[in-house]
């Protein structure tokens, strides 16, 4: 996080952006590294969603709504009705899920704004350069994959929970091979049914990878950006164009965080309603 790492990272540009992609890691399960740093951070914004939306309902009353009370009604207006077009069942647990995904997620992509090098100015005032040159903190849980696809690897496991819902056991497993190819003889069911259960696969798979590869990338890019920018334009000759240029791309970026935010909750509404539909 220190703005011109030395030693063994490299100096200049290179090690600045080296440093500032390295997670905080601890080893679990022998050499197995655990991102400590997107797993706290994550854990701590879920915590200040939840709390930030159980003080305004908690405070809710049916008259003339604060400004605060106000945003969190159209928050949820806003999700709820996105949810009723896609999902035509039962949405007392489908809607909770996409408020508290969208509104996790968009905190969690909100972490991009925070100035680069504030942690490490916190840890230096703290503990002092030494040891803010040895800390390692990525503040952007969403541009870590590990978190991206926990997240779409629960969407999924829901997905399959619906299927089952909507199909019975036997009926899931059944459509896996003899859909989408059908056959109306025994023999043509028995060819067709690896090919069958190829696409499946296929198709059952490719929605928790492309879920949170989106994510993961839309994210890392912008961080990686934020870099590019605090790095070339470090010295204090170029100090005031490197916070104009922050400036621009943090306006921008303010549209990308909302916007990942909402693709990850309809794509996740959209594969339940799929899933929970299709017989």
């Amino acid at each position: 996080m220190g703005l011109a790492p030395e030693g063994g990272e490299g100096g200049g540009l290179t090690g600045y952006i080296v440093h500032h992609l390295t997670h905080n890691t601890t080893t679990v399960a022998g050499d197995a590294g655990f991102h400590l740093d997107s797993w706290a951070i994550a854990l701590g914004l879920g915590l200040l969603a939840c709390l930030w939306l159980w003080l305004y309902a908690r405070k809710a009353t049916s008259g003339v709504p604060s400004k605060g009370q106000a945003f969190v009604e159209l928050v949820v207006e806003f999700v709820d009705s996105q949810v009723k077009d896609t999902f035509h069942g039962d949405r007392r647990f489908i809607a909770p899920l996409a408020l508290t995904i969208f509104v996790w997620v968009a905190f969690m992509n909100a972490m991009d704004l925070l100035p680069l090098d504030l942690p490490a100015a916190l840890i230096t005032a703290v503990a002092g350069p030494e040891v803010a040159h040895h800390t390692y903190l990525r503040v952007v849980p969403t541009a870590d994959i590990n978190t991206t696809f926990a997240l779409s690897v629960t969407v999924f496991l829901l997905v399959i929970f619906y299927s089952i819902k909507a199909k019975g056991g036997w009926g899931f497993v059944k459509e896996l091979f003899t859909a989408p190819f059908h056959a109306h003889g025994v023999l043509g069911k028995i060819v067709l049914a690896v090919p069958n259960l190829f696409l499946n696969l296929v198709e059952y798979l490719s929605k928790p990878v492309s879920l949170g590869m989106r994510l993961f990338g839309n994210m890392y890019a912008g961080e990686l950006v934020f870099m590019l920018i605090a790095g070339l334009f470090m010295s204090w000759a170029t100090f005031l164009p490197g916070v104009l240029f922050q400036s621009v791309w943090a306006i921008f970026h303010i549209l990308i965080i909302l916007l990942q935010a909402f693709i990850f909750m309809v794509l996740s509404v959209v594969y339940l309603a799929m899933a929970h539909e299709h017989h």
